[in-house]
C-alpha cells in the first residue's frame, strides 16, 4: 500500500481538523503518516526534524497544510519548505503526488496564494500536482465551496469548520492516495 505523508502546521486546531480529514479520506486506500510541524521542529529559525523528512521520502504522495496568514503559510511551514532545500539539491521527492490543503479567517481571504506556494514548492521538488477534480458551486453536497481547484481552501463559520469543508478535505485526501496506488 502506497504511503500518504501529511505535513501541516496549525497552531488553533482548525488545519489540524483538516489533516486529519485527509487521513480519514485515504484510509484503506493508502497508508497515512500524520507529520504535525511544531514549534520545537524550529532551532534558532531552522526547521529540523529529520525523522518527518524521511517519512516524506519514503512516501508516494504528500498533501500540505497550513493555515494562511497574512497571505501566505504560516513561517513555521516555510521553515518546513526551507529546510527541505537539502531534500531539493538531491531530487529525492522527484514523481510523488502532491496536494495542498490552507485555511483562512475570511472567504476571500489569500488562500489562493498559500496553494500557490505550496504547488511551486511541489514543482521546484519534481513532485506531481494534485488539485481538486470538483467544479466549485457545483457539488451537490456543497463541496469546494470556495472554488479552488488548485487545493483545498476554507474558512471558518461561526467559529467551525463547515462539514463541506471536512467533506472535500476527505475527498482530497481519497484522490490523492489513489493516484499514489497508480503511482507506485
Amino acid at each position: 500500500m502506497p504511503l500518504l505523508a501529511i505535513v501541516y502546521f496549525s497552531i488553533t486546531g482548525t488545519t489540524e481538523k483538516l489533516a486529519h480529514a485527509v487521513a480519514r479520506g485515504a484510509d484503506g486506500i493508502a497508508d497515512v503518516a500524520l507529520c504535525r510541524i511544531t514549534g520545537d521542529d524550529i532551532v534558532s529559525g531552522r526547521f529540523q526534524n529529520e525523522s518527518l523528512f524521511e517519512t516524506i521520502d519514503h512516501a508516494s504522495a504528500v498533501a500540505f497544510g497550513s493555515p494562511t496568514y497574512m497571505g501566505g503559510a504560516a513561517a513555521q511551514f516555510k521553515a518546513f519548505a526551507d529546510a527541505s532545500s537539502d531534500r531539493w539539491s538531491q531530487q529525492r521527492w522527484t514523481n510523488k503526488i502532491a496536494g495542498g490543503f490552507t485555511t483562512g479567517a475570511c472567504a476571500s481571504g489569500d488562500q489562493l496564494h498559500t496553494l500557490t506556494y505550496f504547488s511551486i514548492l511541489a514543482a521546484q521538488h519534481g513532485m506531481l500536482w494534485c488539485g481538486l477534480d470538483i467544479p466549485g458551486g457545483e457539488d451537490p453536497g456543497g463541496r469546494n465551496r470556495l472554488g479552488s481547484q488548485l487545493g483545498l481552501a476554507t474558512h471558518l463559520i461561526d467559529d467551525d469548520l463547515p462539514p463541506s469543508d471536512l467533506s472535500t478535505a476527505e475527498y482530497l485526501g481519497r484522490r490523492l492516495a489513489k493516484m499514489a496506488s497508480r503511482n507506485c
